[in-house]
Formats: structure tokens, sequence, C-alpha cells
């Protein structure tokens, strides 16, 4: 998963071979064995003005044993516990036609007692109204959830089983997902419970096309019609075709049939978040990402997923568990390298150029400035309970500079001659190809060959499990690049902001103490109308500090709706001077730095 906010800038092959899910502890209930397991969502207007799914769950059993029924706690990709079960409502159980007695062995798990009965039925409402990719959501006319969500399973019985899903919903609507079809109209089908949890659908209107890319089919579905459309749709696409081929060529292949994105865009959305999966992923946006780097970012960062914890995935979290949480000390490298190959992908897929691409990694060097200083494998481990000291989610700019670190030494060490494409490509043949996850041996032994022997182990105590800062100073010429420091002298209004519910009004969220906008009266609340000569709308900044940069003491009209009334206050321009660093070319580098930097910036290796 990845979220970014928009002011800063969130039928497939078989996924890694699962096998069985772990086996219960003893002492733990195991359900009856169950067969011919079929779902249904139903999704019609009615349900939608409710904000709700409908949920059926057919399957067949012999004996009298208890049938026990789960449901996940949990989305892979979104390190939390949701427990779905708390969203679910009129539950029912029928057999052979007939009610049946059912209870609750835990709270996300029901007992059902066939009493005879063979063919079984069970039903629920489910509530959508969570705008989150892990989750479930619904509007007049449309809705997405995951399986996750809705499809309960047996209790300690091995997922292998096959199922389909059916789709009940209005006649003019349109369902997409990565699943197969499953011989009848808006009916899929699944191998496994693994791969029938992990493709989520939409329903309803929306605009939906498709591209071939490397010979492989890509869809786009965008909620609400109209709003990813014309000259933005036709860029995106262009995006697209350009950001794949670099990913494909790093891991040798291509390991989906077809991939499906789906995005919905809602001024509710303070920027950017997507989740993935298999061969799909889910992207709620505001609708200001348009035109902005942050969105071809965040769906780089998903597409490579399809390789990069989907498939090439720690042994921890290997097979998946639904009824728990599964800490996992890598998800630097899930999610951080993750990162480090999307910002890859563009720019050498030509989506950002070679400054784009230093800025980017700037930014992330900027957000690891500002945080508690934090160990990786500390940050991956203690992610799922959402620490508040700022650390929670600093594996993903801390992990992409650690990976883009690694390339660095490594193309050292070999003069160009290897870099971490090779150890992607290593660990994802010698793990998921030979179905299982990958431990720190197939990791750490994988770079070192690619360094020709070079030994990792002070690089992984100070870096890694280490709370040391990285060192930029003597890295980045190594790679042909310096730091340089400027020192900066821009107006300052003095406000936090964000965008109202309704996504029409920049609202005030906090006062900077003492400064411009707290002495010209503003308050936390008021709506700004414009500033000077400037209209007030999301991204207003840059244009503020651009018209006003020599403007100081200068008093200028300030614009603001309070309450019913607009009001307006004198703003004296008052300037803030910083100091930062930046990445830059460095015109002095040696002929090996220039090799470095184009083998990382180009993905190629040799002189």
């Amino acid at each position: 998963m990845r979220s970014l906010l928009v002011s800063a800038v969130l039928v497939a092959t078989s996924i890694l071979p699962l096998g069985a899910q772990r086996g219960p502890a003893r002492g733990e209930p195991v359900s009856a064995p169950i067969s011919n397991v079929r779902y249904e969502v139903a999704f019609d207007r009615a349900r939608a003005r409710a904000r709700t799914l409908h949920v059926t769950t057919r399957f067949e059993t012999s004996g009298s044993d208890p049938v026990l029924l789960s449901l996940p706690a949990w989305t892979p990709g979104a390190y939390e516990l949701s427990n779905f079960a708390r969203l679910v409502s009129d539950f029912s159980a029928t057999g052979d036609g007939k009610p049946l007695r059912w209870d609750k062995v835990d709270y996300d798990t029901w007992r059902i007692v066939p009493d005879g009965a063979k063919q079984l039925s069970v039903t629920f409402d489910f509530r959508a109204d969570s705008l989150d990719n892990a989750m479930a959501w619904a509007r007049e006319d449309f809705a997405f959830f995951n399986g996750t969500n809705l499809f309960l399973y047996p209790e300690g019985r091995d997922p292998a089983f096959g199922a389909t899903v059916t789709i009940a919903t209005e006649g003019e609507w349109t369902v997409m997902t990565g699943m197969a079809p499953g011989g009848a109209p808006r009916r899929y089908s699944a191998p496994n419970y693994h791969e029938l949890v992990d493709m989520p659908f939409f329903v309803g209107a929306f605009d939906a096309d498709s591209q071939r890319v490397m010979d492989k089919w890509v869809r786009l579905a965008s909620y609400p019609k109209g709003q990813l459309a014309g000259r933005a749709r036709g860029e995106f696409w262009t995006q697209v075709q350009r950001m794949i081929p670099p990913m494909a060529t790093v891991m040798g292949e291509t390991p989906y049939d077809a991939y499906t994105i789906l995005t919905v865009f809602d001024s509710s959305s303070g920027g950017g978040s997507a989740l993935e999966h298999g061969n799909s992923h889910v992207g709620i946006y505001s609708p200001y990402i348009l035109g902005n780097t942050a969105f071809p970012s965040i769906t780089a960062h998903e597409i490579f997923h399809a390789w990069n914890v989907k498939r090439m995935r720690p042994a921890e979290m290997t097979p998946y568990r639904y009824d728990r949480a599964m800490p996992t000390p890598w998800l630097w490298v899930s999610e951080g390298i993750t990162d480090y190959y999307a910002d890859l992908a563009l720019v050498r897929g030509g989506v950002i150029d070679s400054l784009e691409f230093l800025s980017l990694t700037n930014g992330k060097i900027e957000e690891v400035n500002a945080a508690p200083a934090v160990a990786l494998e500390d940050a991956s481990v203690s992610t799922w309970i959402h620490p508040v000291d700022g650390s929670a989610y600093l594996y993903y700019p801390k992990g992409s500079l650690a990976g883009f670190m690694l390339d660095v030494l490594i193309r050292d060490a070999t003069d160009n001659g290897a870099g971490l494409d090779e150890v992607m490509r290593e660990v994802y043949q010698k793990s998921f190809k030979a179905g299982r996850g990958f431990t720190p041996q197939d990791w750490w032994g994988a770079v070192s060959r690619a360094a020709k022997g070079k030994s990792f182990t002070e690089f992984t105590v100070n870096y890694i499990d280490g709370r040391a800062p990285y060192p930029w100073a003597e890295l980045l010429p190594l790679a042909g690049l310096r730091l340089k420091v400027d020192t900066l002298k821009e107006p300052r209004i003095g406000v936090f902001t964000a965008l109202d519910s309704m996504g029409r009004h920049v609202v005030v969220t906090e006062l900077e103490l003492g400064g411009a906008a707290e002495a010209a009266g503003v308050r936390v609340g008021d709506a700004l109308l414009s500033i000077g000569d400037i209209d007030v709308n999301e991204g207003f900044g840059p244009r503020f500090r651009g018209r006003y940069g020599r403007a100081e003491g200068q008093a200028i009209p300030m614009k603001i709706q309070r309450g019913g009334d607009v009001v307006v206050l004198s703003l004296t321009i008052r300037m803030s001077r910083s100091t930062q660093q930046r990445i830059i070319f460095d015109s002095s580098a040696s002929p090996k730095a220039l090799r470095i930097r184009r083998g990382i910036l180009q993905g190629v290796t040799g002189r």
C-alpha cells in the first residue's frame, strides 16, 4: 500500500504457491469440511441508498458436525486489523431450505449446526461506508469491496478450495474485477481462497477501457464517470505504457495475464492512497491529484507490488493468515524498495526526468530527517499498532532510501557491473519461483553475491537494524551526485489548511503562533477566499510565494469567509528564512561515478 498527500508532493497467474493455511493450534476449533462453495453479492439502487451489500454463501456439507465460518480480520497489504465481522448484520443460516441453529464461537466466527442438512446457505448484510482501500464503500450508483470483507472461509480448513462469485446488480451497471470469468454473466471463479479474496470488485456506473501493454491487457476503471477522462485519461495511459516495461525488465517477466487498475476520485480524500493485489490495485484519490506526479508514482508503486510482496514475499507472511496480525521486519523491502522501484520505473520509462527523480529522492531524505530516528526493522514490525510518534510508516521513504544506498554500493563494488536489479531478480527466482517466502539468507546472500562478495553486516547493523543517519555526504558522490545547501527567504502566511467536506473551500485548521495570519486576525475554521490578488484554492502556496516573494512588510487584503459573512482582513507580508539541502549532479564526478549514475537512471550495467 502507498499513501501520499497531494500537498506533499497512497485471470491472474497463480501467485505465491501458498499451500494450506497454517493449521490450527491444539485446542482451536475446526470446521466440518465444506465443498461446492458459491458466493453471491447483491448490490442495487435500494441497497446503495442503505450503503449495504447483501452477501449469500452457499455450500455443501455432510455429517452432523458444526460448520465454522470466519471472516478475515485484515486485508493483506493494509497492515492493520480491521475486524470486518463488526460490519456484519442480519446474519442467518438455512439448510435444505429450513432455518438452522447458529451462534458465535468468537467475534469473527459463526458456528452453524447442519442438523442433517446437506445444502447450506448463509446470508448477511455488510455495511459499505468506509472510503478505505481495504474496506467496502458505496454511493448511489457505485460500490467497491474486497473479498476479505465479505467471503467466509471454513475455520481451520485448507484454503485450497475453489469457489465462484456472482454479482447481482442493476442491468445497466458494470462489474470490473481481476477475477476470471466463471461461465455465466457476472459470475467469476477463483481456484483457491487466497486468490478469491485478492481480487477486489467495482460494481455500478463508472468509466472503463483497456489497452495492450507489453502484450498483456491492462484495464482501467474510474469512478465517478467523467472524472478521469479526456486528456487526463490519455496522459495517464501514456504513463502506464511507459512505467511497466522497466519493471518487467528488472524482474524478468510480466507475472499476470491481465492487470486491472481500479480508481476512485472523491473530494474527501486528502491526496492519494492505493492497495495492491495480485493482478490489480484499488486507488483512492483527491481529484486534485490529476496532473500531479503523485498519481503515476502511486500507480507505479502498486504495479511493482505484482512482483514484490504479492509474489516475492517475506517468509513470515507466507502463507497468509487472515485471523491475526502477521508482523515482519521486512516491510522496508516489501514496501520501501517497492517505492524505490516506482521512482526508477518513472525515470527509466520517461514519465519523469532525472531532475524529478532527484527531487523525489530528496523529498524522502527530508521526510526521514524530520521524523524520529527509528530502525527500519523496528518500523516494519511496529506498523501494525500504528505508533503515534511519527514512525508508523517510515519504512516507506527510509526503506526506499536504503534500496537506493544498496544500489549505489553494489554498483560501486562492481564498477557498475551489477546493481540492486540483480538482487531483486535472484530473490524473486529463488523464493517465489521455488514456492516459498524469502529469508534473511536469501536477501543478504543475493546482495553480497551481486557485490562480488562484499559484506553488508556493518550496513545492516547501522542502517537496517540500527538508527544511524544515512551517510549521504559519502555515498552520493559514488553515484555522481552531491548535496547542495540553499538558504531560502520566502513569504509565509502562517496557516495550516485542508479542504472542507465538500471540497470547495480551503479551511484553516491550525495557526502558526505569532505568524502573519494570527496577527491579521485569522481564526481556526475560517475559509480562505483570496490573499492579495490570488484566489485561494488547493495548492495556492507556490503562487502566493511567487507573487509576494519581494513584498516583505507590505500590507495586502485577505478575504475570508467566517460563518455566513465575508470578512476582509489586512495581512502584513512576513518572510521566513530556512536552510535546505538538495541533491544535484556533481560536475566533478569521476568516470566510474558517471557510469553508476547512468546505470541507476537507465537500468543498465557495464561501461
